[in-house]
């Protein structure tokens, strides 16, 4: 099975998301995401300081083989977008959990991360 880092949230979706205490979250794809994707060549950053909705599609990751919705795991603004990714779209591939985050979200409602999956449960999502 691919990473799950236990400190993370993660949406069914394959978005995980990690807290901050300041109330921003940083968000990526998880590594079963990436993996099952392929190589990525091209992230479509989402638009800064937007207000968006949990399970909004706010972003598109392409890939060799297809494109993929990413969406918003909760609501908020998006107060910052990693634009490494924008000349280095692979680094999703080889640091999901690191530099390869896509987006900061401040989040307006904390209550929504008792919607998402701990990484046991993702686990177990994936494997169905």
């Amino acid at each position: 099975m691919s990473d799950t880092p236990e400190d993370l949230y993660y949406a069914s979706s394959h978005e995980w998301l990690k807290p901050g205490d300041d109330g921003i979250a940083t968000v990526g794809i998880s590594d079963y995401a990436q993996n099952e994707l392929g190589d990525v060549v091209f992230v479509e950053l989402p638009e800064l300081n937007s207000q968006v909705s949990v399970r909004d599609e706010v972003s598109v990751v392409e890939s060799v083989k297809t494109a993929s919705d990413i969406y918003a795991p909760v609501s908020g603004e998006i107060v910052a977008v990693n634009e490494l990714l924008e000349e280095s779209p692979e680094t999703i591939n080889s640091l999901p959990y690191d530099d390869g985050w896509i987006f900061k979200i401040r989040m307006s409602n904390e209550e929504e991360l008792l919607e998402l999956l701990s990484a046991e449960g993702y686990r177990e999502n994936c494997e169905a």
